[in-house]
């Protein structure tokens, strides 16, 4: 199949994917399990890539395998926390901003404020993922696609144990207020956030050798280390630390803000 045609029926998947999960999201009026989706829908256009491969080699394995297991794992860590945590501040404050100051219905606010906005940008983000699959055809491992697939893995694993160590840390009351900063919160305020960067630098080098296409798609993981380190990612929950957890300032002097570094070697604050 021509890898445009696939792309679009993966972006018309997507869409109708998000306009049902809109409508859930109205009868409930929660639009925050959409943060699960983002992974999930991940897995979803990587699969579908690989549903519309002919003849799919290691390479094509590898990346979806990549992609689904980083995407399944992280949708539901997200949407478990999302069953017992419920609604997201963040989601609450930019949709009663748009009702209140905007006059927009609930409905409106959520589909412009969160849903439509989420198909482009994960689209954008996953490209490596879909395009690395539809290209490779029956292409093997070489030693580019092993090296980004240690990588991913690496960024995975990164990412599983910090969630770990984190929902272990707020499990236990004697920690309320506290901040964490053990285990790989000691290296890095934001493992999680870390793992995510390692994960899809990661699978868009494993990609790489299977077209010139892929060197494009590198808009992905770019946009995707930009909103992590710089927008909607880390500082904007920093913000909400700060003023809520006063040990938080201190923690910002000792800890690197985000690549893993030794206590007190900050240099990316």
């Amino acid at each position: 199949m021509n890898v445009l045609t696939a792309l679009g029926i993966n972006f018309a998947l997507l869409a109708i994917i998000m306009i049902i999960l809109w409508l859930i999201s109205i009868k409930i009026r929660d639009v925050s399990f959409i943060d699960a989706f983002w992974a999930y829908g991940m897995a979803v256009m990587a699969s579908a890539s690989f549903l519309q491969t002919e003849t799919p080699g290691a390479l094509a394995y590898t990346i979806w395998a990549l992609t689904a297991l980083w995407g399944i794992r992280l949708g539901t860590h997200l949407f478990l926390r999302w069953r017992k945590e419920g609604m997201d501040a963040r989601y609450k404050k930019i949709l009663g901003h748009a009702m209140d100051k905007q006059g927009m219905s609930f409905a409106k606010a959520a589909l412009l404020r969160a849903w439509a906005l989420q198909i482009p940008l994960l689209f954008m983000v996953c490209l490596p993922a879909q395009l690395g699959i539809l290209l490779a055809d029956a292409e093997g491992l070489g030693l580019v696609s092993i090296i980004g697939a240690v990588i991913a893995v690496i960024g995975i694993g990164f990412e599983t144990i910090g969630d770990m160590q984190l929902k272990a840390f707020k499990s236990n009351p004697a920690n309320q207020g506290k901040v964490l900063d053990s285990g790989l919160w000691k290296y890095t305020r934001h493992p999680n956030y870390f793992g995510d960067f390692c994960a899809w630098w990661g699978i868009w080098l494993a990609a790489v050798p299977a077209g010139w296409p892929v060197w494009v798609a590198v808009i992905g993981p770019f946009f995707l280390s930009f909103t992590l380190m710089k927008w909607s990612g880390a500082p904007l929950l920093e913000k909400t630390l700060k003023k809520n957890r006063p040990d938080y300032v201190d923690y910002i002097k000792r800890t690197s803000g985000f690549f893993p570094m030794p206590p007190g070697g900050a240099a990316d604050r």
